[in-house]
């Protein structure tokens, strides 16, 4: 009866996702930084290379993992940053899976000496898979059991291109910034059909409230304050919260979920715990569930680490480009 129920369940799932095709969301948007907007490009000394792993809902049967890794680099005499993006989501126990690979360029003019506006860009292949000898349909499925799909139904995968752009404006405390991603609606149907994957809109933001910096400008203690908002198809989300950084210790408390729009008290409370040192930020975040879902899901679990390295003399450093205040996780 469980797996009976458990199939239902994957079906209801694979429905809703080829319907609506939704994105899957990181909690820690800025250790992803390329994931929430390419103008983030080369937003770093010189080089950075970032890798991320979520586990969504552990206590629900099947896998909702999601996979990214990413590279880029400024190019300071350009006034740009180039980079790459890779992302693989598997989800349910058929592993419907999706991949993005994208290419990233971003450029960064100045206004004035405090206001810089960076616009960014993203070209990506996007592919839609599915193992569909691990799904149970109801033909096979009898009262002492299952039985093996003689002829399971055919389909193809689904390959396509798409654009992700984005615009930042920033100074040295505040930062704002809109996404407007899969601007190409590619097709999320394994059959044919007219579903795609709706845009989706990203505006994020923040201040830095208290900022303490000693020998070089470098960053000893901070408090930050920031907001993330995203609507894709008739679907909505906000996440508000507050960083707090004590070198090299960074702590993080976020509310997800839009107040007075649900009967719901939200859908989560999220905590961070870091380590940020010259080149090294490794953070951990835990997503504790407040919806209706509270007693079943386990929350959600995420993992970042970033690497962050140079080749610059000291006067090279100090003619960087200008550095965005929002925080790196």
């Amino acid at each position: 009866m469980v797996r009976r129920i458990t199939y239902v369940l994957l079906i209801i799932y694979a429905s809703v996702a080829g319907a609506f095709g939704q994105d899957p969301t990181f909690s820690q948007f800025y250790a992803n930084s390329l994931y929430l907007a390419p103008s983030f490009a080369g937003a770093t000394e010189q080089y950075r290379f970032a890798v991320n792993y979520r586990n969504q809902w552990p206590a629900i049967p099947g896998v909702f993992q999601t996979y990214s890794i990413s590279f880029d680099k400024a190019l300071s005499d350009f006034n740009s940053g180039i980079g790459i993006l890779a992302t693989y989501d598997v989800a349910g126990e058929g592993n419907l899976s999706t991949t993005n690979i994208g290419l990233i360029y971003s450029y960064d003019f100045s206004l004035n000496d405090r206001w810089h506006v960076r616009p960014g860009i993203t070209f990506k292949f996007y592919y839609l898979g599915l193992d569909i000898y691990k799904l149970v349909f109801n033909s096979q499925m009898t009262g002492t059991g299952t039985l093996p799909s003689v002829n399971p139904p055919p389909f193809d995968n689904v390959a396509d291109v798409d654009v992700a752009t984005s615009v930042l404006v920033y100074n040295d405390r505040i930062w704002s910034g809109i996404t407007f991603d899969h601007m190409l609606t590619p097709k999320t149907s394994f059959y044919g059909d007219d579903a795609v994957v709706p845009l989706k809109v990203n505006v994020f933001g923040g201040i830095q409230v208290l900022r303490k910096t000693r020998l070089l400008s470098t960053v000893q203690e901070s408090l930050s304050f920031a907001l993330n908002f995203q609507k894709q198809g008739s679907f909505y989300q906000s996440d508000f919260g507050v960083y707090y950084y004590r070198n090299p210790l960074i702590f993080g408390l976020w509310y997800r979920g839009i107040p007075g729009l649900t009967s719901q008290a939200g859908d989560a409370i999220i905590g961070l715990v870091g380590i940020k040192t010259g080149q090294l930020h490794i953070g951990y975040s835990y997503d504790f569930t407040i919806s209706n879902l509270i007693s079943s899901t386990a929350g959600a679990h995420e993992l970042s680490l970033i690497f962050e390295f140079n080749n610059l003399s000291l006067g090279q450093r100090r003619n960087r480009m200008k550095s965005i205040p929002c925080p790196e996780f």
